[in-house]
């Protein structure tokens, strides 16, 4: 099952980075045919959606003293399978008592009604109340209550930290693999072309699947500090690179979906890509670094800021701009109606404008 988000024509900086990104378009639910090395499997929402490659050994200094065994004991019955009925599945974790499921909305791809397995073996019906493309997180309803829901920990964990990946990889359920946090703050690179959910991303060695997608990456006191989204495959020169939604924006995001049905972000209106040797030539720019603005939608707030196509953006706020997808990531620490200044060069002149953020439409994904 493919979603059907927008394709968007990419420059690629080097040959890992087109193998990285191509690659990284298959999603993280499993489905009934393995997919291609360059095609979307179910539901995809940008970067190899659910990974793999060896995890670090449970005997690992961040490890040590914790009783591993006993910690996925006590966490696996707050994490479930979703099966689609088109035949894909992903994983997702007990929200609360009640039925609530959290998953990603890549798993669910749109449809309306799932089946959830519990550890326990019982099957029932869920209903997707909920979902948000930016974020890549949806909500399901299962027809149970009375559920062990997961305790979330939302301060980031610390890099080096114990991580254990819970979930149904290629629908092996109740699947355990351990690692430790090996990054903070990850970006997918060239992934802004697809989606706008893999930046600001929680770094994992801990081996991540297709079928993990929705599950939990949990820290050694069993608490969810991730929900699993993404992995670089080995056939893009990878080795153990997996990736979580920090679990603070994820219960952010719960709580806003439970408000109204959905979640604001903050939006620009323009189209940005990474600035390149090619893009800077066709451009006409000197500029080295940066984001380039490909179009502007007519009032937004980059088009009441003066922004035009063609504008190389610098910073943000004051962050610096390497790229498209630390541009998206900047966003998420605003909020609509939040006023920020950019910096932008246009035709080698540096200027700086003041904007007010505007709130992202649904479809725009």
């Amino acid at each position: 099952m493919e979603n059907g988000q927008r394709q968007l024509p990419i420059v690629r900086k080097s040959a890992v980075t087109a193998v990285a990104v191509c690659l990284a378009l298959s999603g993280c639910t499993e489905s009934p045919e393995p997919p291609g090395e360059e095609t979307q499997e179910s539901g995809s929402a940008a970067a190899t959606q659910g990974g793999e490659g060896g995890g670090a050994a449970a005997d690992t200094p961040a490890a040590a003293g914790t009783d591993i065994p006993q910690l996925i004991d006590n966490v696996q019955p707050s994490v479930v399978t979703v099966f689609l009925e088109s035949g894909g599945l992903g994983s997702g974790v007990i929200y609360n008592e009640d039925g609530l499921i959290l998953t990603n909305e890549h798993v669910v791809g749109g449809a309306e009604e799932v089946q959830v397995a519990f550890a326990d073996g019982q099957r029932v019906s869920g209903t997707v109340v909920a979902t948000d493309v930016v974020t890549d997180l949806a909500l399901v309803q299962a027809d149970r209550t009375g559920l062990p829901a997961a305790e979330f920990q939302t301060e980031l964990p610390d890099v080096g930290e114990l991580a254990v990946v819970i979930g149904s990889p290629l629908g092996f359920e109740n699947t355990a693999t351990a690692g430790i946090i090996s990054g903070l703050h990850r970006e997918i690179p060239g992934s802004a072309t697809n989606s706008a959910s893999l930046v600001d991303l929680i770094q994992t060695d801990a081996a991540i699947s297709p079928g993990n997608s929705g599950g939990a990456l949990v820290n050694s006191q069993g608490q969810v500090i991730g929900i699993s989204e993404a992995y670089i495959p080995p056939q893009a020169g990878a080795v153990s690179l997996g990736f979580a939604i920090p679990a603070g924006t994820a219960v952010e995001v719960v709580e806003e979906l439970l408000e109204d049905g959905k979640a604001d972000h903050a939006f620009l209106g323009l189209v940005p890509r990474t600035l390149t040797p090619q893009i800077a030539e066709q451009l006409g720019v000197d500029a080295e670094q940066g984001v380039a603005v490909l179009a502007v939608e007519d009032d937004s707030p980059a088009d009441d800021a003066g922004i035009r196509a063609g504008d190389i953006m610098v910073s943000l706020d004051g962050e610096p701009l390497e790229s498209a997808e630390r541009l998206l990531a900047a966003l998420r620490a605003f909020d609509p109606g939040d006023s920020v200044s950019a910096e932008f060069v246009r035709e080698g002149e540096t200027r700086e404008v003041e904007m007010t953020l505007g709130e992202r439409p649904a479809e725009e994904g």
